[in-house]
């Protein structure tokens, strides 16, 4: 599975593999991300490696921190000391986003309400 930022400066690669995928809602991710949710593919530390280029660091939290590129500002990772072995990378990143389909929501709490509503009809 490979992907990479908007402007291909950055290109990475993940290993084959079973990943938990998860749509997040906390508030940071939001922020961070300019997006209701952001889901992401969680893999181990050794199943990913960047192919090209190298990425900024955002240090988002005391625990955690965030990769993005410089030149269009893609988010790309993210790192927390609660899980040291393991990556998250953004799944709108990916090559073929499809292929990763989220199976669970995380911090429904700070879910937005209006990603409740109802379909409707122009």
């Amino acid at each position: 599975m490979q992907g990479g930022c908007f402007c291909g400066k950055i290109r990475y690669e993940i290993a084959d593999g079973e990943y938990l995928v998860v749509n997040c809602h906390c508030s940071i991710c939001r922020k961070t991300s300019a997006a209701p949710f952001v889901s992401w593919i969680t893999v181990p530390q050794e199943a990913f490696s960047y192919l090209t280029g190298t990425p900024e660091l955002l240090q988002s939290s005391a625990k955690g921190s965030r990769h993005f590129c410089s030149d269009c500002g893609t988010p790309l990772t993210f790192i927390t000391t609660e899980r040291p072995t393991e990556i998250d990378i953004t799944t709108g990143s990916l090559d073929n986003p499809e292929d990763a389909i989220p199976s669970i929501d995380i911090h429904e709490e700070s879910r937005l309400n209006w990603l409740k509503l109802e379909p409707h009809t122009r």
